[in-house]
């Protein structure tokens, strides 16, 4: 985090504001493992939920249990047995699971109860519901074993979980479950949360666990992937050891049940949630239904987007200055690239009474998203548009960036081949040079 007062402080403050403003209301589920609890970072983590909780944000938390039920198994000698690395749970050692989750749960509203003068607790107000939320059904014989008290849910008292949350509860759901029967059934953490967050309609499902998140062949991490992108990182068979190899198949489902983002973070980073949720970057690995990035036509509302965007670069002379008024006026020749509600690209096409030539103008992208064919997509959107409209001619003035048109099928030409108008316009000082394509 940035020193208070500091220039990085401001920036990082003015780029939380709007995720500040649009997750009031809205419901995360957040999932975790025994490990956490085991190692001593739930009391961080806790300061992380309680900010959340001070946003108006509904938490649904849902924690595992793993290390703490092999401990307890291992003290009543009982066997660990796993299953595609599901633990078959037998009749004798259901006792001992529910001891260890409960232990795990009791922690946990511990630290949740927490309020410390001078501390990230301090007037924290989170009032933790819990209860027989989850009804759960054996999971039955997987490749010949019969899984036993292992179990899965069958389905969640969804009415009563949201009169929780309207209340301002924060509720937290244990890796178990019971059926009609009375019966109590182990259940794993990613079924629990993925379940929930479905059923909920959660805008966002959060899984810490011990890898930063979705790493490349290159074993650089990928920040952002769509659904069927993930599907590529999906192992095809279970490792034992791995909690990616449960979470990202948890993720893929929940996005294309209606969850709108699914988080992969880890554990291990002090503040990961929360640099993940409030940065436009983030530092996991974000998953979505379909791409964050849309190009459409320009609206009133996005003038202070293309203004932030064409404004450095009209300082440099890279563009030629224009009011607020014109663009205004101008809006409807305007197509911006939105990259998750943050416009990273515009450009515009102005037409002229002489038929089949056109001016591309405005072409712009932000920096940090100037390394991914932005610029070629808005270049090919104009193309198709002036087609569209019977150009067959495109033309563009610069003072920088010949080149790049150049690559991309521009020939120079002189200032003769402009329309009438353009030529009466055109900036003898600046000096821009012209280049043109046919379409």
């Amino acid at each position: 985090m940035p020193e208070i007062g500091s220039p990085e402080f401001v920036f990082w403050f003015r780029q939380a504001a709007p995720y500040i403003h649009a997750f009031r209301g809205r419901t995360f589920v957040v999932a975790f493992g025994g490990d956490l609890v085991r190692d001593g970072d739930f009391g961080s983590l806790a300061h992380d939920l309680n900010t959340l909780v001070s946003l108006g944000v509904n938490l649904v938390l849902v924690h595992g249990a793993r290390p703490q039920i092999s401990e307890r198994l291992e003290e009543a000698g009982l066997p660990l047995r796993l299953e595609r690395g599901i633990r078959v749970t037998e009749r004798d050692a259901i006792v001992p699971v529910l001891q260890a989750i409960g232990q795990v749960r009791f922690e946990i509203e511990a630290g949740l109860s927490m309020g410390l003068a001078n501390s990230p607790m301090a007037n924290a107000d989170i009032r933790v519901a819990g209860g027989n939320f989850v009804t759960a059904q054996p999971m039955g014989v997987r490749e010949g074993e019969d899984m036993q008290y292992t179990g899965e849910v069958r389905k969640l008292d969804v009415a009563a979980m949201r009169d929780r949350l309207e209340f301002g509860e924060t509720i937290l759901l244990s890796p178990v479950g019971y059926s009609p029967t009375g019966e109590a059934f182990n259940l794993t953490l990613e079924d629990v949360a993925t379940t929930a967050a479905v059923a909920l309609g959660a805008d966002k499902l959060i899984f810490l666990l011990d890898q930063p998140g979705v790493v490349d062949e290159a074993g650089e991490l990928l920040n952002e992937l769509t659904a069927a992108e993930a599907e590529a990182y999906v192992p095809r068979e279970v490792s034992t050891t791995t909690d990616l190899d449960f979470y990202l198949p948890c993720c893929i489902r929940a996005v294309r049940h209606g969850v709108k983002r699914a988080h992969l973070i880890s554990r291990h980073l002090d503040g990961a949630m929360l640099t993940e949720l409030f940065t436009h970057d983030g530092i996991g690995t974000m998953i979505s239904r379909e791409s964050l990035e849309t190009l459409r036509r320009a609206v009133i509302d996005d003038i202070g987007g293309i203004l932030a965007l064409i404004e450095p670069l009209e300082e440099q002379g890279v563009l030629v200055k224009r009011s607020r008024e014109l663009l205004e006026r101008e809006v409807e020749r305007f197509a911006v690239l939105e990259h998750d509600r943050k416009i990273v690209g515009c450009v515009s096409l102005h037409t002229f009474e002489e038929s089949g030539i056109a001016e591309l103008a405005g072409l712009a992208v932000h920096p940090d998203y100037r390394d991914g064919g932005r610029g070629e997509q808005l270049l090919k959107h104009v193309e198709r548009e002036a087609r569209r409209l019977k150009i067959t001619r495109l033309f563009v003035l610069t003072t920088r960036t010949a080149h790049w048109f150049i690559e991309r099928g521009f020939a120079p030409a002189e200032i003769d081949v402009l329309p009438m108008k353009k030529k009466e316009l055109y900036n003898w000082q600046r000096r821009s040079k012209v280049f043109i394509k046919s379409l």
